[in-house]
């Protein structure tokens, strides 16, 4: 059973994370054969003033 879990900056609409699941589940089950059914997909958002690249974050910018 795969598991994929995507970190992304919150801001994505509800319309996004959907087509982002479909996606990502259709590229497991084409790749490993693994039935649609049994591939997982966790989504787990971020706050911009939670991530910091070059030590700034994000929400500073």
């Amino acid at each position: 059973m795969p598991y994929v879990t995507v970190k992304m900056l919150e801001g994505r609409t509800e319309e996004q994370k959907k087509a982002l699941v479909e996606k990502v589940t259709a590229a497991v089950t084409e790749t490993t054969g693994a039935p649609v059914e049994n591939v997982v997909v966790f989504i787990e958002e971020m706050k911009k003033n939670h991530y910091a690249v070059a030590g700034k974050r994000l929400s500073d910018q």
